[in-house]
């Protein structure tokens, strides 16, 4: 067995992904069982959450469903809470839950609207990190992935607060990476578009595909492998760092 095969190894490991029962999030979950991991897979809808479990379960890992809201901290406790009762240790967390709501101009942003966004896509994330993170520190150390958005250095008006939220997670990883180093690594994907499940028309929408330098969108496997790269011992050097998959993206269409 090779050095790159035994780094993308997760047996015995413990992932914890938010936003894991569709879209992005359920391939990650998926890719990390299919290489022997455990779950925990949270998203807001328990049901969702179980359907994947049993998925997991299938390939003959252990998976923990949770209905949690990544916006409000109190669920988020009740996460750790419950991972960690359950398993007792996370070794990679994923913070993959995100919305991107779309709105007619700034000025159109109701007050409600900017802290949901602000509240799923940089607060909760945040938090996370740092009840995860400060375990992580104080046991036997682990790797963070925040999962950000190339929008994030390419905004619009139409998701200018979501760009914004994103750019502040980018921006907090770092001081993440250098609160819990040198036993915890963190780092970002920042994503394009991707042909999921949830993608809807545009996937096929040439506007959209000019603005890739590889004219396509990304297939769920090929954020899936920067996930098992960034969490595996094949980036133990690596922290702090922000890597875009995103097919060369030139602008995002709104």
């Amino acid at each position: 067995m090779t050095m790159a095969t035994t780094a993308l190894d997760f047996a015995n490991k413990v992932v914890l992904v938010t936003g894991g029962s569709r879209g992005l999030g359920k391939a990650m979950v998926m890719g990390f069982a299919e290489r022997g991991a455990d779950l925990v897979i949270a998203s807001r809808k328990l049901d969702a959450c179980e359907a994947v479990a049993r998925d997991v379960r299938a390939l003959g890992r252990r998976a923990l469903p949770v209905a949690a809201h990544v916006g409000q901290w109190e669920d988020l406790d009740r996460l750790v809470g419950a991972a960690y009762l359950e398993f007792g240790r996370v070794d990679v967390l994923i913070n993959n839950a995100g919305m991107s709501p779309l709105a007619p101009s700034l000025l159109g942003v109701s007050e409600a609207l900017f802290d949901k966004v602000v509240d799923v896509n940089f607060k909760g994330p945040f938090r996370l990190a740092t009840l995860i993170g400060s375990r992580m520190a104080a046991a036997d150390g682990g790797s963070i992935i925040n999962i950000s958005s190339v929008g994030a250095v390419l905004p619009s008006p139409y998701f200018g607060v979501y760009s914004g939220a994103k750019a502040a997670l980018n921006a907090v990883s770092i001081a993440l990476a250098m609160e819990y180093a040198p036993k915890v690594r963190v780092n970002v994907i920042s994503p394009g578009g991707f042909a999921t499940d949830v993608s809807g028309d545009w996937a096929q929408d040439p506007a959209v595909l000019n603005n890739i330098m590889l004219k396509r969108l990304g297939r769920p496997e090929e954020i899936v492998s920067t996930a098992l790269y960034l969490a595996s011992d094949q980036a133990s050097f690596t922290t702090g760092a922000n890597i875009r998959v995103d097919g060369g993206c030139l602008a995002v269409k709104s």
